[in-house]
């Protein structure tokens, strides 16, 4: 990949990519810091990334900078033995865009790294595969599932008034 197809691809996938770890991260500063990451990673392998490929190079690095960052923060929340309190109200939304994000917050983390690139990013299932490091059946098993879930979780009355 040469310096203009590396430009090219940041101007291009950026955004998407952002969207995509905001969404699973939902902390704006932690996301920037991981596209970022992977902006650097690309950087320093772009003699070995194609440019045919970069946006499933972006995606993967992605992804897989998103889970360490998770697993990092764990370890060091566990270390510090701080205890977050989870706050719940019980105000009803009538914002069907509000009630998805809660519905889509509620899926595994596979399940819902794999609609959001499905859904909102556009992506085949071999990609999602290439990305989430699956088997493209997996995959739709895992896509069927969250969807039958956010099925159920839209369906209840309860839920939606």
């Amino acid at each position: 990949m040469t310096r203009t197809e590396y430009n090219k691809t940041v101007d291009k996938h950026a955004d998407g990519l952002y969207r995509f770890i905001l969404k699973s991260m939902k902390d704006t500063d932690a996301a920037k810091d991981v596209v970022q990451d992977v902006f650097a990673k690309l950087w320093e392998k772009h003699s070995d990334v194609q440019f045919e490929k970069s946006k499933s190079y972006l995606f993967t690095a992605g992804y897989r900078t998103m889970i360490d960052y998770f697993r990092k923060d764990s370890r060091l929340t566990m270390m510090e033995g701080s205890h977050q309190e989870i706050q719940h109200h019980s105000e009803q939304y009538s914002d069907l865009k509000e009630i998805l994000n809660q519905a889509v917050e509620k899926l595994p983390e596979v399940q819902k790294s794999a609609i959001l690139l499905r859904d909102y990013e556009g992506y085949s299932y071999k990609e999602i595969g290439n990305i989430l490091s699956l088997q493209e059946s997996q995959v739709k098993v895992y896509i069927f599932r969250a969807r039958k879930f956010l099925q159920n979780y839209l369906k209840s009355i309860e839920t939606v008034i």
